[in-house]
């Protein structure tokens, strides 16, 4: 049996019942994820899903074909596959590694199998589920009305709370696609959230200085 799955630093692996664990273990592999590497596809099949134990993923919305704003964060307390949870083959977003993961691995057969032998299993994923909609409503909502510092701000802590650590390693270029904003908004935010004394940007790297 695998040590590291047993200490999984997987919140929801963590949370899940021994019983439930015990149905996923003999399926989960250890894997480390580049970034960029894709996790799902919107309109393709799902072919694994992710239990994230450190790094950031991207759920993002595409409009166009070089088009795309980011719509939710995984990190730790999280996972990808929320589509098989609710009874669908098929992403609804595509989804890729933000910052570097380690992650449990399972093939989607399995796991939609423990799903449909399971109804305590499906009922503590579907309240993730639920969780992960609150969070992609209130991105929409922030983002259709409220300045681009605030957003920015808002999107810095989410980051941070989803990894160890107050240091994030991101480029402007990067923000500017997930906010879906110019790269130049991006650098006068910052700037500006900088000079209040709550973040230290550095090239390629923002620390958190005041989450307050």
């Amino acid at each position: 049996m695998d040590y590291q799955i047993l200490q999984a630093k997987s919140e929801l692996l963590r949370r899940m019942s021994a019983d439930d664990l015990a149905r996923l273990r003999p399926h989960l592999a250890s894997v480390f994820l580049e970034v960029r590497a894709p996790l799902e596809n919107a309109g393709q099949k799902i072919e694994a899903v992710y239990f994230l134990e450190s790094g950031l993923a991207s759920v993002v919305a595409r409009t166009a074909p070089a088009t795309e704003a980011e719509v939710g964060i995984i990190g730790f307390e999280g996972m990808t596959g929320s589509a098989l949870i609710m009874g669908d083959d098929q992403a609804n977003f595509d989804c890729y590694v933000q910052s570097t993961c380690e992650a449990l691995r399972i093939e989607a057969a399995p796991f939609v199998e423990a799903l449909e032998n399971s109804p305590t299993l499906r009922s503590f994923l579907l309240r993730y589920v639920q969780y992960f909609h609150v969070q992609t409503s209130y991105t929409a909502s922030i983002n259709a009305r409220q300045s681009l510092e605030v957003r920015l701000a808002r999107w810095l802590l989410m980051c941070s709370d989803r990894t160890v650590g107050d240091r994030l390693m991101i480029t402007h270029e990067f923000l500017s696609i997930m906010l879906g904003v110019r790269r130049p908004g991006v650098t006068v935010g910052l700037q500006m959230i900088e000079s209040y004394g709550y973040i230290r940007a550095r090239r390629g790297e923002i620390t958190i200085r005041d989450r307050d």
